[in-house]
């Protein structure tokens, strides 16, 4: 299994909602933590390897 597929800055996208992009701000314990490349001060979003598309 893949560890840490997605680099911290790296931009990405999540499955379900494909149109936004993110920003990979931290990785820790499999989880991915993102925030929205054209709001930065929206909420950050978590998300697993498997929900994330390059």
């Amino acid at each position: 299994m893949i560890e840490n597929q997605y680099p911290e800055g790296s931009t990405v996208y999540a499955k379900v909602n494909p149109d936004v992009k993110l920003t990979v701000r931290r990785y820790a314990r499999r989880i991915y933590y993102c925030t929205v490349q054209d709001k930065p001060s929206h909420k950050e979003m978590v998300y697993y390897d498997r929900e994330l598309l390059k």
